[in-house]
């Protein structure tokens, strides 16, 4: 992904949902306007392998559900943020229509480029921390590795082997085996 730039004309979500449609990503990180080009094509490539691992992992989970940017998630009435990838929990029964339905994300997760590193292990990380994010996975495909947080985390968990997450009310765990993901886009180190 290219470098995000911040532009400050835009100050509300109503003002940011209102903008003319242009292919960068816009979000509203606590009232401050960023704007971040398309991604590199490696970082699409490692999204389209998590999506598919995450996906085959949620089958039967009907409740569960995998999407990825562009999206509105709104986490907070200054707050708008587009995750590469999210997972979304809906009640039974219930379809959902619009980005306004969805909710806090219960895993949220962002593929490191130069430019948006900062931001991402950073304000995205507070953000996503404050809203009640259960899992935030930070995808760092230069170490090969994922930090993974939590609310009430400190300091994240790095994982370079394999990544398990159990999503809450879930009966199976989601395993990944990172060296495997990251071989599959990368090739050998």
């Amino acid at each position: 992904m290219g470098m995000a730039t911040k532009q400050a004309s835009v100050a509300t979500i109503e003002e940011l949902l209102a903008l003319p449609e242009d292919r960068l990503r816009h979000e509203l990180l606590d009232g401050e306007h960023v704007v971040t080009p398309a991604p590199v094509l490696l970082h699409q490539a490692i999204l389209r392998e998590l999506f598919d691992t995450v996906q085959r992992a949620l089958r039967g989970h009907d409740e569960l559900i995998v999407f990825w940017s562009p999206a509105d998630i709104v986490l907070g009435p200054k707050t708008l943020v587009q995750p590469d990838l999210f997972v979304v929990r809906k009640k039974p029964g219930q379809r959902l229509r619009k980005w306004s339905e969805v909710g806090v994300p219960v895993l949220a997760v962002e593929i490191l480029s130069p430019g948006t590193a900062a931001r991402d292990r950073g304000t995205k990380r507070r953000i996503y921390q404050r809203a009640g994010v259960a899992e935030y996975w930070i995808v760092d495909l230069d170490a090969r590795l994922v930090e993974r947080w939590r609310p009430e985390d400190a300091r994240p968990e790095v994982l370079d082997g394999a990544l398990v997450w159990h999503p809450e009310g879930s009966r199976q765990p989601v395993m990944i085996d990172l060296p495997s993901l990251f071989h599959s886009v990368l090739g050998d180190p």
